[in-house]
């Protein structure tokens, strides 16, 4: 089912694709196995292309700790996580890694159990079959990010990141996974200027700057016709980078960037994909 919705995608990757921290445009040299990946989220023949080449590069066996985008849980002001069990895809199900939850939760506050935050979400369920197809064994643990923008999400993100490190120290294959489309519902050529905008704040692991920029863009006077956001996922954006930073990932690098008209929508309402992969 994936691969034949894939298949039928035709995203070319934009300006950001094969662009590293501190280059210009030129080819990409992604990590082999990353610490982190984000990736974008909508209906696999939109985005599925510009997903896969994140996803493409997790190590078999991994647990990826996936942050969500929230677009559903009105009363989420937190870190949301479906802690046990095993989620179903059309390729098989994902287990979920309960020990490495049960961790997460006990870091506190935000950070707590909430699976009615993921019933009505798409943000992470539809990442499962792309896993599944190039990880088949990995495990998961889901969390809803709806922890906001300052510091109090950097300072969560931080925490997360070091008891990942503590993990990925002890032996563990972990994966930070942030799920993210970009721009929403501007005409295709200025999500991808959005995108290069926001790429060297993604790219430098700088939170709090790509927090700043996206509200400029997506909110601020200059947002332009049709724009609702800059990146509907800057909450597990924000506490993510901070989580990788934590991490010790390196700069990132972006792997792929497309809009929604690359794969036929309509390019005068649009929304930007793009693929990013930090390695250690």
């Amino acid at each position: 089912m994936a691969a034949a919705m894939l298949a039928g995608a035709t995203p070319q990757a934009e300006a950001g694709a094969g662009t590293s921290a501190g280059s210009g445009a030129g080819a990409s040299t992604a990590p082999g196995s990353p610490l982190g990946i984000l990736v974008p989220h909508a209906g696999l023949a939109y985005s599925g292309l510009v997903a896969a080449a994140g996803w493409r590069l997790v190590p078999d066996g991994a647990t990826v700790v996936i942050l969500g985008t929230n677009h559903t849980a009105a009363w989420l002001r937190g870190v949301g996580a479906w802690e046990t069990g095993r989620w179903r895809t059309p390729l098989g199900d994902v287990a979920v890694d309960a020990e490495l939850a049960s961790e997460i939760l006990a870091l506190g506050l935000p950070f707590g159990p909430d699976r009615a935050a993921h019933l009505g979400e798409h943000s992470i369920e539809v990442q499962l079959p792309l896993l599944r197809t190039t990880a088949p064994a990995a495990r998961i643990v889901p969390l809803a990010v709806g922890a906001g923008t300052g510091t109090g999400a950097v300072a969560a993100g931080e925490r997360l990141g070091t008891l990942l490190a503590r993990r990925r120290s002890a032996g563990a294959a972990i994966v930070l996974a942030i799920s993210t489309d970009m721009a929403h519902y501007p005409p295709a050529d200025a999500c991808a200027r959005v995108t290069q905008a926001l790429l060297p704040a993604i790219l430098g692991l700088l939170p709090a700057e790509l927090a700043r920029a996206e509200a400029a863009i997506g909110r601020g006077p200059g947002a332009g016709a049709g724009m609702a956001c800059g990146m509907c996922g800057i909450e597990p954006a924000v506490l993510g980078l901070a989580a990788l930073r934590a991490m010790g990932a390196m700069p990132g690098v972006a792997l792929a960037s497309a809009t929604s008209a690359d794969a036929g929508a309509d390019p005068r309402r649009a929304v930007g994909y793009l693929a990013v992969a930090f390695g250690g």
